[in-house]
């Protein structure tokens, strides 16, 4: 029997809800596979968990974290309870900095059943890799004076081994892909850190002579998602464009409900942290309406991660076969509830 112990943070909102239902989904995976058992740490950790303890994860919180195979998250925040700020750097960006998981990846796909607002979407289907750990989000800078002379210095932090490993991982992604990565920059507007970024770029891909290599400039890029997002197959960009970019890709397939997440450790020591890209929705907590396939995308994305690649393209050729029958949530212009979804998919994985 193969043992995988998963520490599961279901988070605020609507992650309470699709969290334990995706759970189901994983399990009937696990018996199909035969000799594979999922072992579950629920932690509480939350907006509701701050304002009883004021700590958004315990003292030992990244102890726990580190002794499992993988994390898997629902959402987290909740403004009215607790500043964004808090509970972001108190937990996801906590768990990201401290176990190192410097790749996000964001896959970005046309869904069957799933009307992109794009009027002929082509079957596009890239992925973004984004640097996770530094770059316009990182934390040094700071303000003086008040009043008309306020002054506030936020300062983008690019090193080479961050901007070339997260670059390398690209065209490593690319060799198992379509064969082409495109990197987003903006070196005619900011003139040291894209200059840099754009050197790296070049120097690797000059490594990888079958890739073929394209750099665009951001905004470019961005009007690139949305006229012939089909040209596109890997993308690689620093951690601010990579963020604007997959929002972007989230709303050409047609809801950010569908779109998954990877942190990635990559060098082994701590697991990596998987979670959709919605946020906790508080205006539809409770009604049972939530979209639970961007979690379950990223279920999937944990699975292949975990070396379970079958299972992983089980999953998701259930959840397209499930949109592809009609049965969906009122964000992706269904009429069905998240446990029908759930339902649905368990029944096609069957």
């Amino acid at each position: 029997m193969e043992n995988v112990k998963i520490s599961v943070i279901p988070g605020d909102g609507i992650g309470k809800e699709v969290v334990p239902a995706t759970l189901e989904v994983l399990d009937t995976l696990a018996e199909l596979h035969g000799g594979l058992k999922f072992h579950y740490e629920v932690h509480p950790w939350s907006s509701e968990y701050y304002l009883e303890n004021g700590e958004m994860m315990p003292k030992d919180g990244m102890k726990q974290l580190k002794e499992t195979d993988a994390i898997y998250l629902g959402a987290v925040g909740n403004p009215t309870l607790v500043p964004d700020h808090v509970s972001l750097w108190g937990l996801l960006i906590k768990i990201r900095r401290e176990c190192e998981q410097v790749i996000n990846l964001r896959p970005v796909k046309y869904i069957p059943g799933v009307q992109s607002p794009l009027a002929n979407p082509r079957n596009f289907d890239f992925i973004v890799v984004r640097e996770n750990s530094e770059g316009e989000y990182s934390e040094v800078g700071g303000r003086i004076h008040r009043g008309e002379d306020e002054i506030a210095v936020q300062n983008a932090v690019f090193t080479r081994k961050a901007t070339e490993r997260t670059i390398r991982y690209a065209f490593e992604l690319a060799k198992e892909r379509k064969g082409k990565v495109t990197s987003a920059t903006k070196s005619n507007g900011i003139v040291h850190s894209m200059p840099f970024w754009d050197q790296v770029f070049k120097e690797v891909g000059q490594e990888y002579a079958d890739i073929q290599t394209e750099s665009n400039h951001i905004d470019a890029l961005s009007a690139f998602l949305v006229s012939k997002p089909h040209s596109l197959d890997v993308i690689v960009a620093s951690n601010l464009f990579g963020d604007i970019l997959t929002d972007l890709g989230a709303a050409i397939m047609g809801s950010i409900g569908i779109a998954p997440a990877a942190n990635i450790n990559i060098n082994g020591k701590y697991p990596s942290m998987f979670e959709p890209v919605h946020g906790s929705a508080p205006d539809i907590v409770g009604l049972g309406v939530a979209n639970p396939i961007g979690q379950l995308w990223t279920a999937k994305m944990m699975l292949d991660h975990l070396g379970y690649q079958e299972l992983g393209t089980t999953l998701l050729n259930a959840i397209k076969t499930t949109t592809s029958q009609g049965i969906k949530t009122s964000d992706i212009g269904g009429s069905s509830s998240m446990q029908e979804v759930i339902g649905a998919v368990i029944a096609n994985i069957e």
